[in-house]
């Protein structure tokens, strides 16, 4: 009968838009985005791409003119004035704080009376994390990464090891890239073992490019006989085998009791593993897929596989990792569906009842700044060749001769102008606080309004319970990229990074809030010289506070050292 499907998922919140669930079925209007209608695309990830779109639409002020293409001529007089893009880059600012920092437990205890030979060991690991990210501007590739993440929901980190540099190199992506095949049966906290990073490229008929799909695909398996590039390259890798035709086994490996070929990496020496990851990077020519092949199972023998600088077919290259280099970040804690939540979701249709509203205050100004005049028994000057009356300008200095019993009246529309733009600072109002982003955060407060500190600190609750959860969906992924980039270290033998366990590392964001740094350097003071509080605390509390002390260790030994000169 046509009726409409009512569809719950992670981004049902857009299901209000007719351009979101257009159809019976639920898929997204054609208009928004037609490369959702390619056939490679899996079924499950065309409404994720189509709110990525939307959502992209709302960050640069294009919602009218995306509304326009579905039929609805009267969106393309929508005004918008940029509060999607002030909320977001606001709750990322708040999220990330100022500064960053790599921290490893144990590094503070270098230098003190006791310290082993652990704090040693994390002190140098520590240097060598904050070198790294000072040399692949880790702070830059956040921005760029957390910001996807807070607008759309989710972010994307590549790690891979350049044998050139002799390092680990961080890459961002769209996670409308990212395609990860996740199992029915699987743990929502688990790690999928098979992931895409797919797209389209347009075709180009100057020179004379087709339009294909390019798919680069991280795949957890089984470790296999060692393998090299063919030679004419077309059949991506072949088994390396000896004189008598058997397979070898790459250096390292060998072959387990009971069959299996193991391997011991260097971050876990003694014990064995059958696990490695395989890199795929291919391209398939639109024409070359038949309808129903998804992006997983596209086929080998239609592709055409990529090589690396070096000369490596980049087709199951065995990359001597047990775990995937790919770090998703979600913008909230993730269920069932993986992905995150956008910092808008909540607040989508107040943010279109914002547009309408300023649509409205700018209609209703032009009316008020030039406003509508009717005059009786003004005589109109008569257009000679058309002989019908000239429309009268009236502009400053304009004098109107009326006859007896003539008159002028002016249509104010300033009452309705002043209704409006009230009606649109309480939606605004009414947004700020649903997306749990205060007026104080957005800097739209007088700060001469607050009546006291513990006032300000009440209002800021809401948002200091939006960052915490933030964090905390993000604190367990910073401490999985910190480890892989020193298990990437190590498996390419970089200098300074010898085999061993992995040290735990994790990412410290700055403080959100500004606080009375007056009051906590008293409250320091009185509490190191009353022996309440040891100078470690001390330090790390003035830290907490924006004060520019980079190494607490180094800011204990130059205080004892001015304390020493003093006595």
């Amino acid at each position: 009968m046509g009726l409409r499907s009512f569809i719950t998922d992670a981004w049902s919140w857009l299901n209000y838009k007719p351009i979101m669930s257009g159809t019976a079925d639920g898929r997204p209007h054609p208009a928004l985005a037609p490369e959702l209608q390619a056939t490679w695309l899996p079924n499950e990830a065309v409404r994720r791409l189509a709110a990525y779109k939307l959502l992209a639409a709302y960050d640069s002020n294009q919602v009218g003119e995306l509304s326009a293409l579905t039929g609805n001529e009267a969106a393309e007089e929508r005004r918008e004035f940029g509060e999607p893009s002030a909320f977001v880059d606001t709750a990322l600012a708040h999220l990330l704080g100022r500064p960053q920092q790599i921290v490893v437990p144990g590094a503070e205890h270098v230098g003190h009376e006791g310290a082993g030979p652990e704090a040693v060991e994390a002190a140098d690991l520590q240097a060598r994390l904050r070198q790294w990210a000072e040399t692949e501007l880790l702070p830059l590739r956040m921005q760029a990464a957390e910001r996807k993440a807070v607008l759309l929901g989710d972010g994307l980190y590549l790690l891979a090891w350049d044998a050139d540099k002799q390092r680990v190199r961080l890459k961002t992506y769209d996670p409308g890239f990212y395609f990860p095949v996740l199992e029915d049966d699987a743990d929502p906290g688990d790690f999928p073992r098979r992931v895409h990073l797919a797209w389209e490229v347009p075709e180009d008929p100057k020179r004379g490019v087709k339009a294909r799909v390019r798919r680069i695909t991280y795949e957890l398996g089984p470790i296999q006989p060692a393998t090299r590039s063919s030679i004419d390259g077309a059949d991506g890798r072949e088994p390396v085998v000896d004189e008598s035709g058997g397979w070898l086994l790459a250096p390292g490996d060998y072959v387990a009791a009971s069959g299996h070929i193991e391997r011991i990496y260097p971050w876990e020496q003694g014990k064995a593993s059958r696990l490695t990851c395989y890199l795929t990077d291919a391209e398939w020519f639109l024409d070359d897929i038949r309808h129903g092949q998804s992006l997983d199972d596209l086929p080998l023998d239609r592709a055409r596989f990529r090589t690396r600088a070096d000369g490596e077919v980049l087709h199951r290259l065995d990359l001597r990792l047990d775990f995937i280099p790919l770090v998703h970040i979600t913008n909230t804690v993730a269920g069932e569906e993986h992905f995150g939540q956008s910092v808008l979701s909540r607040v989508m249709q107040a943010l279109d009842e914002l547009a309408e509203s300023d649509t409205d205050s700018a209609r209703a100004s032009a009316t008020t700044g030039a406003p509508i005049i009717a005059l009786a028994g003004a005589r109109a000057e008569v257009d000679r060749v058309t002989g019908r009356p000239k429309p009268l300008n009236v502009s400053p200095g304009t004098v109107l001769q009326l006859a007896d019993g003539g008159r002028m009246d002016v249509l104010d529309t300033s009452g309705q102008l002043s209704e409006l733009r009230a009606r649109a600072e309480e939606i605004r109002d009414r947004a700020a606080v649903n997306a749990r982003l205060p007026a104080v955060s957005l800097g739209t407060v007088d700060p001469s309004d607050v009546p006291s500190g513990y006032a300000l600190q009440l209002s800021l609750q809401p948002l200091d319970s939006m960052v915490d959860s933030m964090r905390l969906a993000r604190a367990h992924k910073y401490a999985l990229l910190l480890k892989m980039v020193q298990r990437i270290h190590q498996a390419g033998q970089a200098e300074g990074w010898s085999a061993g366990p992995t040290v735990p590392a994790r990412l410290v964001f700055g403080p959100h809030t500004p606080s009375d740094r007056t009051s906590v350097l008293e409250e320091v003071v009185k509490g190191v010289t009353a022996g309440v509080l040891s100078v470690e605390t001390g330090i790390r509390m003035l830290q907490d506070a924006g004060y520019p002390i980079e190494d607490a260790h180094e800011e204990m030994q130059r205080i004892a050292a001015r304390s020493s000169d003093a006595a």
